[in-house]
Protein backbone atom coordinates (compact mmCIF):
# COMPACT_ATOMS: atom_id res chain seq x y z
CA UNK A 1 0.00 0.00 0.00
CA UNK A 2 1.20 3.44 -1.04
CA UNK A 3 1.93 6.08 1.66
CA UNK A 4 -0.11 8.93 2.04
CA UNK A 5 1.52 11.09 4.14
CA UNK A 6 1.92 14.58 3.18
CA UNK A 7 4.03 16.93 5.32
CA UNK A 8 2.13 20.04 6.34
CA UNK A 9 5.30 22.25 7.19
CA UNK A 10 8.52 21.93 6.12
CA UNK A 11 11.08 21.13 8.37
CA UNK A 12 13.51 24.00 9.42
CA UNK A 13 16.23 24.03 6.79
CA UNK A 14 18.10 27.20 5.08
CA UNK A 15 15.33 29.30 5.65
CA UNK A 16 15.84 29.53 9.65
CA UNK A 17 18.61 29.98 12.12
CA UNK A 18 18.16 28.54 15.28
CA UNK A 19 18.45 30.49 18.56
CA UNK A 20 18.16 29.63 22.81
CA UNK A 21 15.89 31.49 24.86
CA UNK A 22 16.08 31.00 28.78
CA UNK A 23 12.36 30.41 30.31
CA UNK A 24 11.37 30.58 33.08
CA UNK A 25 9.71 26.83 34.70
CA UNK A 26 5.94 28.77 34.74
CA UNK A 27 5.60 30.30 31.66
CA UNK A 28 7.12 26.88 30.46
CA UNK A 29 4.49 24.95 31.90
CA UNK A 30 1.93 27.75 30.33
CA UNK A 31 3.26 26.49 27.31
CA UNK A 32 3.20 23.05 27.79
CA UNK A 33 -0.29 23.46 28.80
CA UNK A 34 -1.65 25.25 25.58
CA UNK A 35 0.37 22.85 23.58
CA UNK A 36 -1.46 19.63 25.31
CA UNK A 37 -4.81 20.97 25.39
CA UNK A 38 -4.37 21.45 21.42
CA UNK A 39 -3.68 25.28 20.94
CA UNK A 40 -0.55 24.53 19.40
CA UNK A 41 1.21 21.59 17.84
CA UNK A 42 4.37 22.04 20.02
CA UNK A 43 6.75 24.48 22.06
CA UNK A 44 8.29 25.73 19.00
CA UNK A 45 4.58 26.50 17.02
CA UNK A 46 3.62 28.59 20.18
CA UNK A 47 7.10 30.83 20.25
CA UNK A 48 7.00 31.28 16.84
CA UNK A 49 3.42 32.52 16.97
CA UNK A 50 4.25 34.67 19.86
CA UNK A 51 7.15 36.42 17.79
CA UNK A 52 5.18 36.98 15.04
CA UNK A 53 2.16 38.12 16.69
CA UNK A 54 4.79 40.89 18.32
CA UNK A 55 5.98 41.89 15.11
CA UNK A 56 2.58 42.93 13.86
CA UNK A 57 1.70 44.77 16.91
CA UNK A 58 4.83 46.74 15.90
CA UNK A 59 4.40 46.53 11.99
CA UNK A 60 4.30 50.46 11.76
CA UNK A 61 7.56 51.42 13.60
CA UNK A 62 9.90 48.32 12.18
CA UNK A 63 8.38 49.60 8.65
CA UNK A 64 9.42 53.15 9.75
CA UNK A 65 12.75 52.03 10.70
CA UNK A 66 13.65 49.97 8.09
CA UNK A 67 12.71 53.05 5.54
CA UNK A 68 14.95 55.62 8.29
CA UNK A 69 17.85 53.24 8.48
CA UNK A 70 17.62 52.42 4.12
CA UNK A 71 17.41 48.23 4.73
CA UNK A 72 16.68 45.53 1.99
CA UNK A 73 13.74 43.61 3.57
CA UNK A 74 14.14 39.83 3.70
CA UNK A 75 16.53 37.51 1.00
CA UNK A 76 19.33 40.31 -0.82
CA UNK A 77 22.38 37.32 -2.46
CA UNK A 78 25.49 38.56 -3.51
CA UNK A 79 27.10 37.38 -6.53
CA UNK A 80 30.87 37.32 -7.21
CA UNK A 81 29.31 38.78 -10.34
CA UNK A 82 27.94 41.36 -8.32
CA UNK A 83 31.02 42.10 -6.60
CA UNK A 84 33.10 42.41 -9.68
CA UNK A 85 30.69 44.44 -11.25
CA UNK A 86 30.91 46.81 -8.57
CA UNK A 87 34.92 46.60 -8.24
CA UNK A 88 34.94 47.20 -12.38
CA UNK A 89 32.62 50.65 -11.48
CA UNK A 90 34.77 51.63 -8.81
CA UNK A 91 31.84 51.33 -6.58
CA UNK A 92 32.24 50.19 -2.68
CA UNK A 93 29.10 48.21 -1.02
CA UNK A 94 27.42 48.76 1.61
CA UNK A 95 25.00 45.69 2.79
CA UNK A 96 22.51 47.03 4.84
CA UNK A 97 20.23 43.94 5.44
CA UNK A 98 16.84 43.26 7.42
CA UNK A 99 16.93 39.41 6.95
CA UNK A 100 19.23 36.77 5.39
CA UNK A 101 22.42 38.78 3.64
CA UNK A 102 24.09 35.67 1.35
CA UNK A 103 27.83 36.11 -0.09
CA UNK A 104 28.77 33.38 -2.87
CA UNK A 105 30.75 30.71 -1.63
CA UNK A 106 32.81 31.43 -4.47
CA UNK A 107 33.64 35.07 -3.49
CA UNK A 108 37.32 35.76 -2.44
CA UNK A 109 37.88 37.44 0.68
CA UNK A 110 40.25 39.79 -1.30
CA UNK A 111 37.33 40.39 -3.82
CA UNK A 112 35.00 40.87 -0.85
CA UNK A 113 37.54 43.31 1.16
CA UNK A 114 38.00 45.24 -2.16
CA UNK A 115 34.26 45.87 -2.76
CA UNK A 116 32.39 46.02 0.70
CA UNK A 117 32.82 48.90 2.85
CA UNK A 118 30.25 47.99 5.48
CA UNK A 119 28.67 45.14 6.30
CA UNK A 120 24.79 45.69 8.61
CA UNK A 121 22.89 42.60 8.86
CA UNK A 122 19.59 42.60 11.27
CA UNK A 123 19.27 38.85 10.82
CA UNK A 124 21.64 36.15 9.66
CA UNK A 125 24.65 36.53 7.32
CA UNK A 126 25.85 33.47 4.99
CA UNK A 127 29.59 33.59 3.81
CA UNK A 128 32.27 31.59 4.13
CA UNK A 129 34.48 31.76 7.42
CA UNK A 130 37.21 33.35 5.51
CA UNK A 131 35.21 36.04 4.04
CA UNK A 132 33.46 36.66 7.42
CA UNK A 133 36.85 37.11 8.75
CA UNK A 134 37.64 39.57 5.98
CA UNK A 135 35.09 41.42 7.10
CA UNK A 136 34.91 40.91 10.52
CA UNK A 137 36.24 45.06 11.10
CA UNK A 138 33.12 46.37 8.76
CA UNK A 139 30.76 44.62 10.48
CA UNK A 140 28.15 46.55 12.56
Amino acid sequence: MASTVHELRPKAGGDTEKITINLGYIDLGHIDLLVQDGFYSNRTDFIRTAIRNQIERHADAAKQSVARKNLDLGLRHYSREDLEAAQAAGQMLHLRVLGLASIAADVTPDLARATIASVSVLGALQASAAVKAALADRTR
